[in-house]
């Protein structure tokens, strides 16, 4: 069984299930994961539920003729409640115009039967941080700081602070939470995807080499210590000798 924890990514998930045994299974490998998984009644229920709470994903199965024509009728409206979070479809089968028809009504991503659980894991992880990075850079523009995580580089203006691909990771993970404080468990989660044990003594030697990188060239960005909790990132200015403040994270 493969969880989305391999894959270095929490995420609240909302799943619109049908009646076959292969949207059981899904939910059931979704529920195994680390996430946070609400599960709708039916296609009417989960548009209500996408527009009452904030989700980083929508998995909408249609796996039997019913539920098939009424994710088709429905999608438009699922994908508008559902707002910035990433609707995926799941059909048993579906045309090639279907799918063009499903992708303009909004859904990020069509999957058809048989359905790889490690494909999903990636596309998901694929459009969750996509538009993570947008939001970043909607963040810390006004700071004149580029992350780029495959150069493995931090930016402001000809400043260039080289980072390891883990310290990549947790500084993409600080600047999501952006002036909040970020528990250590879920900085654990963040950049090391793959361990099944990290020593929080590990965590404090790599934040503590980051923070010097960090502060040794670009002195109004901090990474403070929460007491017992975690880390938090700070700006204790706006960048002004830049001209062109921007962000992005490539990943």
């Amino acid at each position: 069984m493969w969880t989305f924890s391999e894959f270095g990514l929490f995420m609240r998930i909302l799943f619109i299930p049908c009646r076959h045994p292969h949207s059981a299974w899904l939910f059931k490998a979704l529920e195994e994961s680390v996430h946070s998984l609400q599960r709708a009644e039916d296609l009417p229920d989960g548009i209500l539920l996408a527009a009452q709470e904030v989700f980083d994903a929508v998995v909408a199965t249609a796996l039997d003729p019913q539920s098939h024509s009424a994710l088709i009728t429905g999608l438009s409206a699922l994908a508008s409640a559902a707002g910035r979070a990433a609707v995926v479809t799941i059909l048993d089968h579906s045309t090639p115009a279907e799918r063009v028809r499903i992708l303009h009504a909004g859904a990020a991503a069509c999957f058809c039967l048989p359905l790889s659980f490690i494909e999903l894991s990636e596309r998901l992880h694929a459009l969750h941080r996509s538009r993570e990075a947008r939001l970043v850079q909607s963040q810390i523009a006004q700071h004149g700081l580029k992350l780029d995580l495959v150069s493995q580089v931090l930016i402001a203006g000809e400043e260039r602070v080289v980072v390891t691909r883990r310290e990549g990771f947790l500084l993409e993970c600080l600047i999501r939470n952006l002036n909040s404080p970020v528990p250590r468990d879920q900085l654990i989660r963040y950049a090391w995807p793959d361990a099944e044990y990290v020593d929080a003594s590990n965590v404090n030697l790599a934040v503590a080499r980051l923070r010097q990188k960090v502060e040794l060239r670009l002195p109004w960005v901090h990474i403070e210590t929460i007491k017992r909790y975690g880390y938090q990132l700070t700006m204790s200015r706006v960048a002004t000798r830049f001209t062109q403040p921007s962000l992005a994270c490539t990943t």
